[in-house]
């Protein structure tokens, strides 16, 4: 009995972790072939605001705005509203020495936290259409007007840019770089993939815009993660959330795996806070994503249990080869991604063989350490700095 119990629930979970990364962006394809939805694509200039929440950004908010400045966009149709969130070092200084009126700037005495700051700027705002963005990452100089064209459309209500990763400093990427470039590569096959077909489920927050009328009334002041809970609250009132593949942004790739983890851990507290805010999402036939939104996000919260227990289900089976066969196999695997974890805290610049195993692991151990920070109420909305 128990045997047959065994095999019956490391099947089953096995296969629900192979149709979490493997069978769902290959039905995903299948689907987008047959059912593709276009968006209606226009040249369009409408009155823009971007708007950047700022915390202890003096390392980067010099560069961000020169580069919002030199932008390929009619100066005339372009604000950008900055958000100081009780920012301690020279963040404020630096902002307030640029010149330009197309720069307003609003500092708030106390670190309120995100949501907060992007709730006040955007009320502040004069565009019909909003840009949200970092201070890190660099905007091509296009990107605006490829996010602007899609709004041609009436049923668009969100648009989210392409994040581009490169490498942090000089010389090769290693094994966090190696693994964090190949995760995100997936992770844009599936956002295009269910843009293609209605609509992505989160946005890039490097770069995506929306309709200023489409902004929540009241953008919950815990969120973690506005970039996702912005997107599925315009999906909720009937417009689509769509990928931009000519929006470009780039960014550093972390090579450190304490921060990579960090910033995983949030994001993925942050989609259980998601689940909680938008359960009818979740119904079949009544939610234009049901099936994208637990293939994609609310699985990948779930596999890693699933792994433990396939581990732990195999020690009962090892009397059968194949099941010995399968044991070893996974010692292996996670046997590679430590190595690639030890080769990574030792500051090796070259990418093993192990590195796609430990950005595996990595993912998922992010997933289970993000529920028992989700359960134990640890949402902290103020700024964590995931980035030195």
């Amino acid at each position: 009995m128990i045997s047959s119990v065994s095999v019956f629930l490391f099947w089953f979970f096995l296969a629900t972790v192979f149709y979490a990364y493997l069978g769902y962006p290959i039905l995903l394809l299948g689907v987008s072939q047959i059912f593709r939805k276009p968006v209606r694509r226009k040249p369009y200039e409408p009155k823009i605001s971007v708007v950047i929440s700022a915390f202890n950004e003096e390392k980067w908010i010099e560069q961000k705005l020169l580069n919002l400045l030199e932008l390929s966009y009619p100066e005339s149709r372009l604000e950008i509203l900055v958000g100081s969130d009780g920012a301690s070092d020279r963040t404020d200084a630096i902002v307030s020495k640029f010149r330009s009126t197309r720069i307003r700037f609003f500092r708030f005495v106390e670190n309120f936290g995100k949501p907060h700051v992007l709730s006040a700027l955007v009320r502040e705002a004069g565009g019909e259409i909003v840009v949200f963005t970092d201070s890190r990452q660099e905007l091509e100089r296009g990107a605006i007007r490829a996010l602007a064209a899609n709004f041609q459309d009436p049923k668009v209500g969100c648009v989210s840019g392409e994040l581009y990763f490169k490498a942090s400093s000089a010389g090769s990427v290693g094994s966090v770089g190696g693994g964090m470039d190949a995760y995100w590569r997936y992770e844009k096959f599936l956002r295009k993939r269910e843009s293609e077909i209605g609509s992505m489920l989160g946005a890039t927050g490097a770069i995506y815009a929306i309709r200023k009328s489409l902004f929540p009334e009241r953008l919950p002041a815990d969120i973690l993660v506005d970039d996702m809970y912005i997107p599925l609250a315009i999906i909720s009132n009937g417009y689509r959330a769509i990928f931009e593949s000519e929006a470009c942004a780039y960014d550093r790739v972390s090579e450190r795996s304490a921060e990579e983890f960090k910033r995983k851990v949030r994001t993925l507290a942050g989609n259980y806070q998601i689940f909680m805010h938008f359960p009818k999402l979740f119904i079949p036939f009544k939610s234009p994503i049901a099936w994208q939104l637990f293939s994609h996000k609310f699985l990948r919260l779930v596999v890693p249990f699933f792994l433990l227990g396939i581990f732990f289900l195999n020690l009962f089976l090892l009397s059968q080869p194949f099941y010995l066969f399968s044991f070893v196999l996974q010692v292996l695997f996670y046997s590679l991604a430590a190595y690639e974890a030890w080769q990574s805290q030792n500051c090796s610049s070259k990418k093993g063989i192990g590195y796609i195993p430990f950005m595996f692991c990595l993912l998922n151990y992010s997933a289970l350490m993000a529920f028992i920070r989700f359960v134990k109420g640890k949402q902290k909305i103020t700024w964590e700095r995931a980035y030195a």
